[in-house]
């Protein structure tokens, strides 16, 4: 395959390629490897080159194709054209790729971060866990092996994921292909950096207050939030960070994600809850439009921060779209205490980092604990002085947010905001200053009691949290309340920065949210809008 055609292809469209045997599975694979030698250099998004192993698997996808081809075997699975939902197909080779798979040879890349991926390193973006490596996949990793997915390396992510800017110490900056000079955003920012580079036609993240629908904003790209208990969290956990965070995909086309969740939406043993299946499959909901929708706009920050005109006229551009389409548009806001919210998720946040570190302590030794980066450990600390009262709390104030979300639902049908509040910022403005990281190192080190308080008494955490809140503070209401919602890529400032608009549906409407997102790709498309790469 000529290496310039290999990125004007999606998911689905390359396995077509390769199912059709237009073109074979190893000559995609390399020309993805190619793309990543050319532009990861600039980048940074790519950490854990798995090349060796990628080819491998191809070769063998390739094998079991044109076995089953000549008529020698048959291929496990659907057809590429057809992933049609379901659990996904098992069979394949002892890795556990499948050559029948509605992705079988598509390149991937997983985001380090809670994803494991058997006998490969899992740094969650930390040096506390350098060298560890798990001896088993997660169920994702599984399911993504068992479509057929090609797994050609791990994303950059922030240590352990905790903020919408990708800078950990361990690896250093990613980078956003459309300006080098800024952030791609966050936690899942090297995967959306890599599928907007044209690395990869899709990337797995996660989403625990934005961490997929902020760096799909950012890059250009389309990303889905999926419902509590939607996608897989197994064999390692049950609900990630007490269900406000799942699993999913950042891709260039909606298809690619409406048939990664397909696969991704099968029950699973051991989960702590299995919600009502999708009336059919969500790719098949791409074949139509949706009826005329009654859509809520809204522009101004919960947090009370001011938004960037631009994001607000990436709203209001995309509300004479859907009036155009049909569909009826009106400004209002559910009953929603923002600010409260925002700090009852910190207070998660917090309890959250305070556990990990201990996790820390007990898979990577006491000496581990150091190697966390100063803003980490002040978290862990505060972590340490919430009652459970306190915690308690915050949980039921989400559950308030949810039944308040619920009413306004009841009148509308959708929920229309930014994704963001500001266009991507540039690197290192969101970290903490050197002056900040020196007097967190000087506190962090007087024991987790007298330094947790001491934070808590002078406010730093409100006061940094919400400063980097006020940068993206449209996205944690879903991960709190546990619906769905999705960042559509429709605006472009004149600088050339994407900037997402944000729907949020019902509990289960991810049927909705993708039958919209066909129409505005087709109304208004994306595909062909490239980053300023060579």
């Amino acid at each position: 395959m000529d290496f310039k055609e290999y990125d004007r292809y999606d998911g689905l469209g390359l396995a077509e390629l390769i199912r059709s045997r237009q073109v074979k599975a190893v000559e995609v694979v390399e020309a993805a490897i190619r793309r990543i030698e050319a532009v990861n250099p600039r980048l940074n998004a790519v950490v854990v080159p798995l090349f060796e192993q990628a080819l491998e698997r191809a070769r063998a996808i390739d094998g079991q194709l044109d076995a089953a081809r000549s008529g020698t075997v048959r291929a496990s699975g659907s057809a590429p054209g057809d992933a049609t939902g379901g659990s996904p197909a098992t069979t394949g080779h002892a890795t556990g790729y499948s050559a029948g798979g509605p992705f079988a040879g598509v390149p991937f890349l997983v985001k380090d971060l809670g994803e494991a991926l058997a006998g490969v390193p899992l740094t969650n973006g930390s040096r506390a866990y350098a060298g560890f490596v798990p001896d088993h996949d997660a169920e994702t990793v599984r399911r993504y092996k068992a479509a057929g997915l090609v797994i050609l390396g791990k994303t950059n992510t922030p240590e352990l994921g905790l903020v919408a800017f990708t800078e950990p110490e361990l690896f250093g900056p990613c980078r956003n292909p459309w300006d080098l000079s800024r952030t791609p955003g966050g936690s899942s920012g090297g995967s959306a950096a890599a599928v907007a580079a044209g690395m990869v036609p899709l990337a797995s993240g996660g989403d625990g207050g934005g961490s997929l629908r902020i760096p799909a904003s950012h890059c250009g790209l389309f990303g889905l939030k999926a419902s509590r208990g939607r996608t897989p969290t197994g064999p390692d956990f049950g609900q990630l960070w007490h269900g406000a965070a799942v699993y999913g995909v950042v891709t260039r086309s909606v298809r690619d994600s409406a048939a990664i969740l397909d696969l991704l939406a099968a029950p699973e043993p051991g989960a702590p809850y299995v919600i009502a299946p999708p009336r059919r499959p969500y790719l098949d909901e791409l074949g139509q439009d949706p009826e005329p929708l009654r859509i809520a706009m809204d522009t101004r920050s919960p947090v009370g921060r001011p938004v960037d005109p631009e994001c607000v006229e990436a709203v209001r551009r995309a509300a004479r779209l859907l009036e155009e389409l049909g569909h009826h548009v009106e400004e209002a806001r559910p009953e929603i205490d923002g600010l409260a919210l925002a700090r009852s998720y910190l207070t998660m946040y917090c309890g959250v980092v305070a556990a990990e570190v201990r996790r820390v302590r007990e898979l990577r030794g006491p000496e581990a604990v150091q190697q966390l980066e100063p803003a980490t450990r002040m978290l862990g600390l505060l972590g340490e002085t919430v009652s459970a009262g306190e915690f308690s709390r915050a949980l039921d104030q989400w559950d308030q947010a949810a039944r308040a979300l619920g009413r306004f639902f009841q009148d509308w049908d959708l929920y229309m905001t930014p994704t963001v509040a500001r266009p991507p910022v540039a690197i290192g403005e969101l970290k903490l200053s050197p002056a900040q990281e020196r007097l967190m190192k000087v506190l962090n080190g007087l024991g987790a009691l007298g330094s947790g308080r001491i934070y808590r008494a002078a406010g730093i955490l409100e006061t940094v949290a919400l400063e980097n809140l006020a940068a993206t503070p449209f996205t944690q209401l879903a991960n709190l309340a546990g619906v769905p919602a999705m960042s559509v890529p429709l605006h472009w400032t004149p600088e050339g920065l994407p900037i997402g608009v944000q729907f949020v549906a019902p509990f289960g409407g991810e049927d909705v949210l993708f039958r919209l997102a066909g129409q505005l790709e087709r109304a208004a498309p994306w595909f062909e809008r490239r980053p300023p790469l060579p």
